[in-house]
């Protein structure tokens, strides 16, 4: 029998947790050197200078009910060029090189008749899968195969590659290129959210930690997928327990020697980050359903009082 969501919040929402501890976390030491090193505070006013397209990858993981409200969020910031997609099934692919044709057209200052081939370089934060993207266009395009190596963590492309061929007619190469961030996150909760969506090497910030602000979130939106998947019965806002519940549920258990007056007793204990990573990869892959983790920028700022 499929549960509502209402019976698997249980009594246990009465206890949920209205914030997240942030205090003492140190956002500036999670991201690694390839990335700081591509850290440009020019980058947004330099690439506004040119003809550039928004591409929002993995729309297969987010919960994209208010799409509308989320373009128009975008074009208030500027960005007017938004194409979602997926390049695990390639959805939406088809879509890029005439959207670049026609803005590159549009740009009296890069629109030249004599120049018979585009290059384009791809930029994004990492893991975001602009390695994912140039492949996929390379299938719809080409018909060929990988020519990027593409990994489900950051840092697996760590300098600029040669131009790679994406389309014949047009002819057009584009440029792999590191993940990059801002200069300064602005906020703790911002480096959370980063990390969660595996910007960063998760032992940066800690499993445990990542699995804690995942299980606040998702409570606090009522996506309770994961009771299901894990068979837990009740939704719950302590990590200690839904961790020890996994590994159990997994069999990530160890058994460890505890010394007692009576001789070491061998006792058999949950592998709580072995569970905590397991939670990530299963938020990460969808499993526990799509979810978008900055929708409270879409409610906008709260009403005036009267």
């Amino acid at each position: 029998m499929r549960l509502t969501t209402r019976a698997l919040c249980g009594a246990a929402r009465a206890a949920w947790r209205e914030s997240f501890p942030l205090a003492g976390r140190d956002v500036a030491r999670w991201f690694p050197g390839h990335m700081a090193k591509g850290r440009n505070p020019l980058f947004q006013e330099t690439l506004g200078l040119k003809p550039h397209l928004l591409v929002l990858n993995k729309m297969d993981l987010a919960d994209l009910k208010e799409q509308q409200k989320i373009i128009q969020h975008l074009e208030g910031e500027g960005l007017k060029n938004v194409i979602f997609t997926n390049c695990v099934k390639d959805e939406n692919i088809k879509q890029i090189i005439p959207k670049v044709m026609e803005l590159v057209g549009s740009s009296y200052r890069y629109h030249r008749g004599e120049s018979l081939e585009y290059c384009i370089m791809v930029i994004g934060v990492p893991n975001v899968g602009k390695s994912s993207l140039i492949n996929s266009l390379r299938r719809q395009h080409l018909r060929k195969g990988k020519a990027t190596r593409v990994g489900g963590e950051p840092g697996i492309t760590r300098a600029v590659m040669s131009r790679i061929q994406v389309c014949e007619r047009p002819l057009m190469f584009l440029l792999d290129t590191p993940g990059v961030l801002a200069p300064r996150i602005q906020s703790v909760e911002t480096g959370l959210k980063l990390a969660l969506c595996g910007t960063v090497l998760d032992h940066l910030v800690g499993e445990e930690t990542l699995a804690d602000y995942l299980l606040y979130t998702l409570n606090r939106r009522q996506l309770l997928g994961y009771v299901q998947h894990y068979g837990l019965g009740e939704a719950c806002d302590d990590i200690t327990s839904v961790l020890k519940r996994v590994a159990v549920k997994l069999r990530k258990t160890q058994k460890v020697k505890v010394l007692t007056g009576t001789g070491d007793v061998n006792v058999v204990q949950p592998n709580y980050p072995a569970a905590a990573r397991d939670f990530l990869r299963a938020f990460r892959s969808g499993v526990l359903g799509p979810v978008m983790l900055d929708r409270d920028l879409l409610q906008g700022p709260p009403a005036a009082e009267p």
